[in-house]
């Protein structure tokens, strides 16, 4: 049987007064073009979290489209982004009444100002809270461990200075049978699983769903590599609003072949519901 449990805090944040609301908005400059400063917070070996940004981007198509709310999102990493400043340029492809659709690029500037596109999305928007409550389906919560008998980066050795910012931003309680490469002995099996917060106390919204999902060690360690997984790709489908409470996270990869892997994700909230899934295209660094 789970058994629920949240991270103590000593005052919560709330959805839209949090760290991770103030370093995912953006200011509408124009029509369809907004800025951010992207933050180092949310970075891990330097390198900004596929994630965060792919929040970032999410944010800005909820004010260019009619429906605030993110169903399926697909994300072309084309470069490495910085923190610094950034520009989000959308456009309206097509409005209905239940979905609209759009497009959106994060740029910045090289050395020379031109602007280089980091990020490009295609994505589709509409209103969770009016789909109807009809659920039919196989699929199972995750089963391991309740809280107290997961593990997170603070019961480790100390990280590397700078290199792991994002941790101290989130609340992760990785299964221990998924933590055999922290110990030197990776199982073979590429799976990921933890329970997921953000470490101030928000509650999980769809925005946060889009980081979520690309926030766990990547199942490449498990299987026995080592270094950084860029995302080539990353497709998000939010399938409801989470309840309140803490996320359970499962990632799994099933075929490493040609230096690439793919890793299929699912969120589970505190009610059970299977309230996002997603599937990307990494690199991994072999030998």
């Amino acid at each position: 049987m789970r058994e629920a449990a949240s991270a103590p805090t000593a005052t919560r944040a709330t959805i839209g007064d949090s760290e991770f609301d103030r370093d995912t908005a953006v200011t509408r400059r124009a029509q369809g073009v907004y800025d951010i400063d992207l933050s180092a917070g949310w970075t891990i070996i330097n390198a900004v979290n596929g994630g965060y940004l792919l929040s970032v981007l999410g944010r800005a198509l909820a004010d260019a489209l009619p429906h605030p709310d993110p169903f399926t999102i697909s994300a072309h990493y084309l470069t490495a982004s910085q923190p610094g400043p950034a520009v989000v340029r959308t456009d309206v492809i097509r409005t209905g009444r239940t979905l609209s659709t759009g497009q959106a690029s994060l740029l910045q500037y090289d050395d020379e100002g031109h602007e280089v596109e980091r990020i490009r999305v295609l994505a589709s928007y509409g209103d969770l809270d009016a789909l109807p409550d009809d659920v039919r389906t196989t699929a199972k919560p995750p089963a391991f461990p309740p809280m107290d008998q997961c593990f997170g980066p603070e019961d480790g050795p100390a990280p590397v200075s700078g290199s792991s910012a994002i941790t101290d931003r989130l609340m992760l309680k990785l299964d221990p049978s998924t933590l055999g490469w922290a110990l030197g002995a990776p199982s073979g099996k590429g799976e990921m699983r933890s329970w997921f917060g953000l470490a101030d106390g928000r509650d999980a919204d769809p925005l946060s769903l889009l980081l979520a999902v690309d926030a766990l060690p990547p199942t490449a360690f498990e299987i026995g590599l080592k270094g950084w997984v860029p995302t080539v790709e990353l497709t998000v489908h939010v399938r409801s609003r989470p309840a309140p409470g803490p996320l359970r996270i499962s990632i799994t990869t099933r075929n490493l072949a040609g230096g690439f892997l793919e890793e299929d994700a699912e969120v589970w909230d505190s009610a059970d519901r299977l309230v996002a899934q997603s599937r990307q295209l990494a690199r991994a660094r072999l030998g």
